[in-house]
């Protein structure tokens, strides 16, 4: 499984940039973005900025991942799903 990362540019030249995600920083490939501005979130996959990202999905994703942490590492991970706290899974209608 692959999963892709809500960074930040924190400097670029136009075919790679600084990016950084809490504390880590890494250099990435944003050849396949229209020139990303610096402060621009870009989702990355395999350090390569695959698509920019709006304030509030970088943010949305960011949490999955903090809830995906903690229930790996055994901690109560409801408060970053609470959208999802008390619904059943539902299949599509053609699967029904």
């Amino acid at each position: 499984m692959c999963f892709g990362l809500p960074m930040t540019i924190i400097e670029t030249d136009g075919m790679c940039a600084l990016c950084e995600y809490g504390s880590e920083r890494r250099r990435v490939s944003v050849m396949l973005l229209s020139e990303p501005p610096v402060g621009a979130k870009v989702l990355v996959h395999v350090d390569t900025a695959v698509r920019l990202l709006d304030d509030e999905t970088a943010r949305l994703i960011a949490e999955a991942l903090d809830g995906l942490d903690a229930a790996l590492s055994g901690h109560d991970c409801d408060r970053f799903f609470a959208d999802l706290i008390g619904q059943e899974p539902q299949l599509p209608e053609h699967l029904r």
